[in-house]
Formats: structure tokens, C-alpha cells, sequence
């Protein structure tokens, strides 16, 4: 699936306004048209800060090609947007009844879906935060909000209110039930679509991301995109498509499983979290999430201020900073997939619970020595499938839409169940890895009556000192 296909899907599309747009050529979507009105948001230092935050946080130092932005996976999406909207007004135009503005808002939802991200990926909003603001909810697509408010009102963009709140809306309704357009509510579920996680936030990170890292990818957005059709307000699909909507979902938890929630990655994120921790104080780093104007200026390049800053209070900061330079990482020691019988009443593992089941030995563990990091894979919605969520449609002669509710109609090798939830312990030095792996070892002895990790942790890695 190169650029070449994608331009394909693009040709018809192509008009006198695009000829005279801006463009820039992408590596997965070739040329990208942006119009006037992106263009006044892309040329902000607010929106060009995207450049310093690696799409895939700390990944690119286990995989060294994960090193895009989301500054081009935002221009991605932006073109997404706009071919998804252009593409349902090609084929249902006079219907649907999409004009100039739907499609330059569709577009700009999806340029600005991720202007308020914090740096490190995600980590710092699921990791960090919760650290040193007890109960945050802080979330990045809602500082997005804040920061096209900001972004408008410090340039000085001219752009119609209730375009601008529409903008917000559609980059906040995977988790916003109010909306305050009560017609074409499908242009709602193209950026971040809250009904069934189908979208081209996903179409695109989920191929940039696999191409970054060198794997292979068997997912095609653009068959989606061209069968796409709305009828009662929603965007259906073929009921043959079935499998390539399938493959969208897989595609998303192999990458949570193998690149996203790797465990070096994982080591290597608790380590900044607590590198993040202890300059916290010292560099205000949580005091900016609220505030726009300070907001914009925090971005990847926070661990070198922490590792250039000479004060003795960051010394903390500096070491755990120059341990993931020279490599001197916490060491992963094993993980174990917790029962399916026992996710619905799973209560969280803390490092004391592995402390606590430590027999005597040569070394005593202590709870700063230990670190439990809880990993859950899924479709997108937890144990459910996101598929029962999606309507389809039989062909085109067909005005029918309808859910397809068992799996099992369509393919007895789909799973019936779509959530792992992971337990993984870490020691923070080598010379601790048999204590804390035999540690676990026996608190899943007492928790399960067995040990239901897959093998022991090597001895050549126990040895380690």
C-alpha cells in the first residue's frame, strides 16, 4: 500500500483549488494539498511544536525508524478527512447534502485532532499525571480545544464560531455525547468516531506507524474509504468488508502488543516517568497543562533541559535521564496474562503485593526496587467488539442497513473474546532480577494456584549484575 494507490482513490477528486493549494509530499500519502485556512493554523509555533513530539514516544529507541511526529500524522489525517468527505460527497452529494464548508471542517478537525498531545506519547497523560495530580482526568483532546482557542485568538484567525465549535466537537466525539449539529451527524465519526472506533486517525497512524517501524501491514484503508456509505445518519460499510474492518482492529493491538506496549519501551517509559517526577518541582512541568501559552513550549525535548540543567535538585532527574542514554535500563523480569475467568473482578497489582510474597533469600526486596506495570490490549472497546457497533450494508442496490451480531456468521476464527490485560514486574537494577522473578513466581502461586506465566525468567538474565 504505497502513495500511489492512495493517489489513485485521489484523482477524481483533484480540482482548479488544489492546483493552486500549498502542497507537500508525504511518505504514505504522497502530495498533500493544504488549503489557505490550514495553512494560517500549520504556521503557528503552536501547531509546528508537533514536529518535536515522536508519534510513537520512546518506541523509536527500541524500533531506531519510529522517529515521525505527529506533525505529518496530523497533515495525514487533515488529507484523510478531506478524501473521506469528498469521497461520500462524489457518490451522495445531492443526498447528504455536503457542501464547501462540511469538508474544510471535516479537514481541520482531523489537522488539529492532536495540537494539545503532551510529550512522550501518551505516557505522560496515563503515566505521569496521575503521579503528581491526584484524580487527573487531563486528557489531550480536550487541551486541543484550548489550543485552537489560543492559536485563533494569537493570530488573529478569521473563522466563523460555529465552525470552530463544530471543529472541536468532531475532535472530541469518540467521548461526547452532545453535539450541537442535529443533522449530518456522520461527518462526526470521521476524525474520531465514538460509535465504533472506525476512523482516519486510526486509517493513518495505524500504516505510518507500521511503515516506521518496518512491519508489515495488511490492512487498506482505501477499499474502506471508496465503499464507505451513509444511510441513516451513519457511515456503513459492505457487509463483505466485514474482514478488512476486522483486520483495522487487529492490525491496532498487534501494534499495541508489539510496539506500543513492548516491554523494553514500557522500561524505558517508567524510567522517564520517574526522571519526569523528579524535575516536576523544579521545572514546573505539570504547572503548564492547563495554560496554553506555557503549554505549547513543553514538548520531546524536556529530557534534554533535565540533562543539560546543572542543579544539584536535578541530579535525580539527570541520573535515571543518563541511565536510558548509556542503556542501563530497568530490567523487564517476566509478565503473565491474567485468566479470562478472573478480568472481570481483576484488582490492581501493586509492587508491595510482589514484595510481600518474597520468601527469605540472599537479597531483601523493597517496594522502590519493584515495578508493576499493568498492560490492556484491545479492540478499541474493551472486551466488547467494535464490529457489533457497526452497521452494514448488502450492496449498493440496498437501502438496508443492519449489525451483524455473531461473529461466528462470518468467520469461525474471529475471537470471541477481545481484551488481554497483561501483568508485567520490573526490577530497577540488574543484581535484583532473581529476587523480584522469583517473587512473582510465588505471588502467582498464592493469587492462582499456579504459575501462569509462560516460562521462567531466564537464569542468564538472573545472573546479570
Amino acid at each position: 500500500m504505497g502513495a500511489s494507490s492512495t493517489d489513485e482513490l485521489l484523482k477524481s477528486n483533484f480540482s482548479q483549488k488544489e492546483r493552486y493549494s500549498k502542497h507537500v509530499h508525504d511518505n504514505v500519502h504522497g502530495n498533500i494539498y493544504l488549503d489557505p485556512l490550514a495553512l494560517q493554523f500549520i504556521d503557528t509555533e503552536e501547531f509546528q511544536r508537533l514536529r518535536d513530539l515522536k508519534q510513537l514516544g520512546l518506541s523509536h529507541l527500541v524500533y531506531p525508524g519510529a522517529v515521525h511526529s505527529r506533525f505529518e500524522h496530523s497533515l495525514g489525517v487533515y488529507w484523510l478527512a478531506g478524501t473521506a468527505v469528498q469521497t461520500l460527497k462524489d457518490y451522495q452529494g445531492l443526498e447528504l447534502d455536503i457542501d464547501d464548508i462540511d469538508i474544510q471542517t471535516v479537514k481541520l478537525a482531523g489537522l488539529l485532532h492532536d495540537v494539545g498531545h503532551g510529550p512522550f506519547g501518551h505516557m505522560f497523560e496515563r503515566e505521569f499525571l496521575p503521579r503528581v495530580l491526584s484524580g487527573s482526568n487531563w486528557s489531550h483532546e480536550d487541551m486541543s480545544l484550548k489550543m485552537i482557542d489560543y492559536i485563533v485568538d494569537q493570530h488573529y484567525i478569521d473563522i466563523d464560531s460555529g465552525r470552530l465549535n463544530r471543529v472541536k466537537e468532531m475532535i472530541v466525539a469518540s467521548h461526547a455525547s452532545q453535539k450541537s449539529a442535529k443533522e449530518k451527524q456522520f461527518l462526526y465519526d470521521i476524525v474520531a468516531n465514538g460509535r465504533n472506533g472506525i476512523d482516519v486517525d486510526k486509517f493513518d497512524y495505524i500504516v505510518r506507524d507500521s511503515r516506521a517501524c518496518g512491519l508489515g501491514c495488511n490492512f487498506q484503508f482505501e477499499r474502506l474509504m471508496e465503499t464507505m456509505r451513509v444511510m441513516g445518519d451513519e457511515i456503513c460499510y459492505r457487509a463483505k468488508d466485514y474482514l478488512t474492518l476486522y483486520k483495522l482492529f487487529s492490525a491496532r493491538a498487534d501494534l499495541h502488543r508489539t510496539v506500543y506496549t513492548h516491554a523494553k519501551v514500557k522500561a524505558i517509559e517508567l524510567m522517564l516517568v520517574d526522571a519526569l517526577l523528579e524535575a516536576n518541582e523544579h521545572l514546573g512541568i505539570s504547572s503548564s497543562i492547563q495554560q496554553p501559552a506555557e503549554f505549547w513550549k513543553l514538548d520531546d525535548t524536556i529530557i534534554n533541559t533535565i540533562l543539560a540543567d546543572p542543579r544539584p535538585e536535578l541530579k535525580k532527574a539527570r541520573d535515571i535521564s543518563l541511565r536510558v542514554r548509556r542503556r542501563q535500563l530497568y530490567q523487564f523480569c517476566n509478565e503473565y496474562s491474567v485468566p479470562k475467568a478472573k478480568q472481570e473482578h481483576f484488582k490492581g497489582i501493586t509492587a508491595q503485593d510482589i514484595v510481600c510474597s518474597q520468601k527469605a533469600g540472599e537479597v531483601t526486596l523493597k517496594e522502590e526496587d519493584v515495578i508493576v506495570s499493568i498492560v490492556k490490549i484491545d479492540l478499541t472497546r474493551g472486551k466488547k467488539n467494535p464490529l457489533e457497533s457497526t452497521n452494514f450494508y448488502q450492496d449498493y442496490c440496498s437501502d438496508v442497513k443492519f449489525l451483524v451480531d455473531k461473529e461466528e456468521r462470518i468467520s469461525h476464527l474471529l475471537p470471541t473474546f477481545c481484551q488481554d490485560m497483561i501483568v508485567r514486574v520490573y526490577a530497577k537494577e540488574p543484581h535484583l532480577v532473581e529476587a523480584v522473578s522469583d517473587a512473582f513466581e510465588n505471588f502467582q502461586m498464592k493469587t492462582y494456584g499456579e504459575k501462569t506465566q509462560v516460562h521462567s525468567t531466564p537464569e542468564k538474565k538472573k545472573r546479570r549484575r
